[in-house]
C-alpha cells in the first residue's frame, strides 16, 4: 500500500502539469476580469462622500458621510482566503454597517469554470445579493435541510461547491472583521482549549471492538431515507426506490480520527501508520473513510480537485478536502473488517483550526440531477466524538455569563433606574397617605413642585423618559403579532414609566401620570405656576365650551389609531402633534415650524394651564380610557360639593370638576388641590358651616354657672 501510494504521489504533479497545458486556453476564458473595488463601493454606498485608504488589520475601507462612519468595506482575501472549485478563491468585496448587518457584497474576481455547466456568470453575482440586511451574527448555509437557528440561501445549481466555499469565505471574514472592529465580541463563545492526540496510547483492538466502543464510527442511509429527504422537491420522483427497495442499503460508511494509534495502527498497520505520522505535519489530523453504496469521492475532484460529497463540520464551520488531502488505502490490517468498495485517508490541514477535542460532524451531500445543468442536493450527518483515553484536553475556561442586550442596557442605566424607583415609592407613599399630606398645604405644595422639577429636568431632559401615544401603539401591534418583552425592555426608563402608568392606572386611572410623571404635563404647570405668582393674568373658557373642546384629543386617538393599522411609521409622523419629541428628545434642535409649534402650546399654557394636555393629547385620551376599570376612588367630595358649593370648582385649574361637583377623572390631574381644600376649614364652606354647628351645640350643652 505504502508503494503504490508513493507511486500515486510521484504521478501525480505530473499529470496535473499535463492538465494545465491541455486546460489553458479554455481555463483563460473563464476567469473573470478583476474588478476595482472602489466603484463598487460607491454603487453600494451612494451617499458616501469620502473612503478611507485600506488600512487595519484585517485590511479594511472606512466609508464616511461628512463626519459620520456609514460603514466598512474589505475584500475577502484579505481576510480569508479558501480555495474554492478551481483551487483559487473567488475574491469578494463585503460591506457592512457600524452595526454588523450586510449591505451588499460583489465579486471581484473569480476563476471558476462555470459557464462550462451552462450558468452565466451574472448568476455568480446574483448569488452575492442574497447577504443584504443579513447580520454577520447569523448562521447562514446554503441550502441543504431547514434547519433551527440557520439561514438557509438559494444555491447556485450547476456550482454548489463554488457558492459554498463563496459563503464560508463571507461569513468567516465578516466575522473577523466585526471582532476586530468591536461590532461583536469573541469572548461570547465558549471556546474548548486545542486538545492534543496522546502519542503513547495504544491498544492492540479488533474491528468489532473499535466499532463498540465508539472509536469508529458509522453513517447508514437506506434508500427510504434518501427519498424522504427528497420529498416536495423538484427530484423527489428521481431516482426513487421501489418499495421493495425501500430497506436497501444506500450508504453505508464508516469514518474515525486515524492519527489517534489506536485506531490508525489497528487499521492500517504499524509500517503504513508510521508513513502517515511522517506525513502529516504539525497540528494537521488525518480522517479515515471507509465505504460501500453511494459513492463519497464522486467524479468532482477528478475535474476540479475538489471533494464535492463530503465535509468536515466543527464548531459552526465547514471544510472540504482537495485532491492533494486524498491518499488511497488498499488494504487493512484490523481483524473482522468487512469489504468496502472505496477506501480513504483525508489530511486535516492546519489552517482548518481542527480540534480533536471538539466533537465533529461527517457531512455525506446526496445529489439528483434534475436537467442537463440543473440538480437539487440534501445532506445527511453523523457525529464523532473523540474518546477521553485517546485525548490530552486542557480544561474549558468558561466565560462570565453573557448579557442579554436588554440585560446589558438595565446594567448600563442601574443609577437612572434606581432613582426612578425611589421617586416612584415615593409617589405611592404619597398618595397612600394623601388624607395626611393636604393637612399641610405649604409643605404639600413645595413637594409637589419640587417632584414635577425632577420629573422635567431628570425624566424628561436627562433621561430622554417622556412617553408617547407612538408607545402605545407599537404595544398594540406587538400584542397582535408575536409578542416579546425584548423590544420594550431595551429602554428601561420608558419601560419603567409604563409599568408605573399602569399600575396607577389600574389602581386611581389616569390622573397619576398625568399629574405627576409626564415630563411635558410637569413643565407646563410649573410654567403657569409662575406666570400666576408673577400675576399674569389667566384666561379661562366657558364651561359650555371647554366641555367640548375635550372632544378634540379623543378625535385626534381615533385618527392617530386608524392611520397607524395601515402603517405604523406614517403615525408616528402624524403623532407630531405631541410636542414631546421636539421639546425633551430633541430638546427644541429641529426645524423651526415644530419649534414654533412646541413653543407656541407653552405659551398658551401660560395664561390657560395645561392647554394641550386638556385638549390635544392623544396619549392622555388613550390613558383616560382605563377610567371604567380603576379600582379605587380617594378624591374625598361633600353632598354639598356642587350644589350649593362651588368652591372647589371655581379652584381647579384645569377644570375638571363638573358644575354638580363631580370630580371628572378623566380629566383630572391629581394635583390634589381640591383636597387641600377640602380638610381646609378657612376655605371650604361646607366643613366650616359643619365646625360652627358643632361649635354652637357644644356651648349650648355647657351648663350655666349659677354666680349667686
Amino acid at each position: 500500500m505504502c508503494f503504490l501510494t508513493r507511486i500515486s504521489a510521484q504521478f501525480k504533479y505530473f499529470i496535473l502539469i499535463i492538465m494545465c497545458f491541455m486546460h489553458v486556453s479554455a481555463h483563460a476564458v473563464f476567469v473573470s476580469e478583476p474588478r476595482d473595488p472602489l466603484p463598487l463601493i460607491h454603487e453600494i454606498f451612494p451617499q458616501a462622500t469620502k473612503v478611507s485608504e485600506k488600512a487595519g488589520d484585517p485590511l479594511i475601507w472606512t466609508i464616511f458621510q461628512g463626519d459620520a462612519i456609514i460603514g466598512y468595506a474589505f475584500e475577502t482575501n484579505d481576510v480569508e482566503k479558501i480555495p474554492a472549485y478551481s483551487g483559487e478563491p473567488v475574491n469578494m468585496l463585503v460591506a457592512i454597517s457600524p452595526k454588523g448587518v450586510y449591505i451588499g457584497a460583489k465579486v471581484l474576481e473569480h476563476h471558476e469554470p462555470i459557464i462550462l455547466a451552462g450558468i452565466p456568470e451574472k448568476k455568480l453575482w446574483d448569488f452575492t445579493e442574497q447577504y443584504a440586511q443579513l447580520d454577520v451574527r447569523d448562521r447562514l448555509k446554503v441550502g441543504g435541510n431547514e434547519q433551527a437557528n440557520v439561514i438557509h440561501l438559494d444555491g447556485l445549481s450547476g456550482a454548489t461547491v463554488t457558492v459554498m466555499v463563496m459563503n464560508v469565505a463571507i461569513t468567516k471574514s465578516a466575522t473577523k472583521v466585526a471582532q476586530a472592529l468591536g461590532i461583536i465580541d469573541k469572548s461570547q463563545e465558549i471556546i474548548q482549549p486545542m486538545a492534543s492526540v496522546l502519542p503513547q496510547v495504544f491498544e492492540k483492538a479488533n474491528w468489532q471492538t473499535l466499532v463498540g466502543d465508539g472509536s469508529i464510527r458509522k453513517l447508514y442511509l437506506d434508500r427510504n431515507a434518501v427519498d424522504e429527504a427528497f420529498m416536495g422537491t423538484a427530484a423527489e420522483k428521481i431516482e426513487q426506490a421501489s418499495l421493495d427497495q425501500k430497506q436497501d442499503m444506500y450508504a453505508d460508511i464508516y469514518y474515525a480520527q486515524a492519527d489517534i494509534p489506536t485506531i490508525g495502527r489497528n487499521l492500517l498497520g504499524d509500517s503504513e501508520y508510521q508513513w502517515l505520522m511522517n506525513t502529516l505535519k504539525d497540528d494537521e489530523h488525518a480522517i479515515v473513510l471507509l465505504g460501500n453504496g453511494y459513492s463519497y469521492k464522486g467524479s468532482g475532484y477528478v475535474r476540479g480537485g475538489i471533494f464535492d460529497r463530503i465535509q468536515i463540520l466543527q464548531n459552526n464551520e465547514a471544510f472540504a478536502f482537495r485532491d492533494l488531502d486524498h491518499n488511497r488505502i488498499t488494504d487493512l490490517f484490523i481483524d473482522g473488517a468487512p469489504h468496502f468498495k472505496e477506501m480513504s485517508l483525508f489530511i486535516v490541514r492546519k489552517h482548518q483550526d481542527f480540534n480533536p477535542g471538539v466533537d465533529w460532524q461527517l457531512e455525506l451531500l446526496v445529489r439528483r440531477q434534475t436537467g442537463a445543468v440543473d440538480s437539487v442536493f440534501t445532506s445527511f450527518k453523523g457525529s464523532y466524538h473523540g474518546l477521553e483515553k485517546y485525548l490530552d484536553r486542557p480544561p474549558v475556561i468558561l466565560p462570565e455569563p453573557e448579557l442579554t442586550l436588554a440585560e446589558q442596557v438595565w446594567k448600563d442605566k442601574q443609577v437612572e433606574v434606581v432613582v426612578l424607583s425611589i421617586l416612584m415609592l415615593l409617589l405611592l407613599a404619597s398618595l397612600f397617605f394623601q388624607d395626611i399630606l393636604v393637612r399641610h398645604p405649604t409643605f404639600m405644595h413645595n413637594f409637589r413642585h419640587c417632584f414635577l422639577v425632577v420629573t422635567v429636568v431628570f425624566i424628561g431632559w436627562q433621561w430622554g423618559g417622556q412617553l408617547s401615544i407612538v408607545n402605545v401603539f407599537t404595544f398594540l401591534q406587538a400584542l397582535m403579532s408575536d409578542f416579546s418583552w425584548d423590544l420594550f425592555l431595551l429602554d428601561p426608563v420608558i419601560f419603567m414609566l409604563w409599568g408605573a402608568a399602569a399600575v396607577t392606572m389600574l389602581l386611581w386611572g389616569r390622573a397619576v401620570y398625568c399629574g405627576w410623571l409626564c415630563p411635558f404635563g410637569a413643565l407646563q404647570e410649573l410654567m403657569n405656576v409662575f406666570a400666576r405668582y408673577i400675576k399674569i393674568p389667566q384666561f379661562e373658557l366657558p364651561w359650555a365650551v371647554h366641555e367640548r373642546l375635550w372632544a378634540i384629543k379623543y378625535l385626534i386617538l381615533l385618527a392617530l389609531f386608524g392611520l397607524s393599522l395601515d402603517s405604523l411609521a406614517l403615525a408616528e409622523r402624524f403623532a407630531d402633534i405631541e410636542p414631546f419629541k421636539t421639546t425633551f428628545l430633541l430638546k427644541f434642535d429641529r426645524e423651526w415650524p415644530f419649534v414654533a409649534y412646541a413653543v407656541a402650546l407653552l405659551l398658551i399654557n401660560i395664561v390657560n394651564r395645561k392647554f394641550f394636555c386638556r385638549y390635544l393629547c392623544p396619549l392622555g385620551a388613550a390613558l383616560s380610557t382605563s377610567n371604567s376599570v380603576r379600582l379605587f376612588s380617594w378624591l374625598r367630595r361633600r353632598p354639598e360639593c356642587g350644589s350649593p358649593c362651588k368652591t372647589c370648582a371655581v379652584e381647579c385649574e384645569i377644570q375638571a370638576i363638573n358644575p354638580d361637583g363631580e370630580i371628572n377623572m378623566r380629566e383630572c390631574h391629581y394635583c390634589l388641590d381640591c383636597q387641600v381644600t377640602y380638610f381646609n376649614d378657612e376655605k371650604c364652606p361646607p366643613l366650616k358651616k359643619l365646625k360652627y354647628k358643632k361649635s354652637k351645640r357644644r356651648a349650648q350643652e355647657i351648663p350655666a354657672v349659677n354666680i349667686d
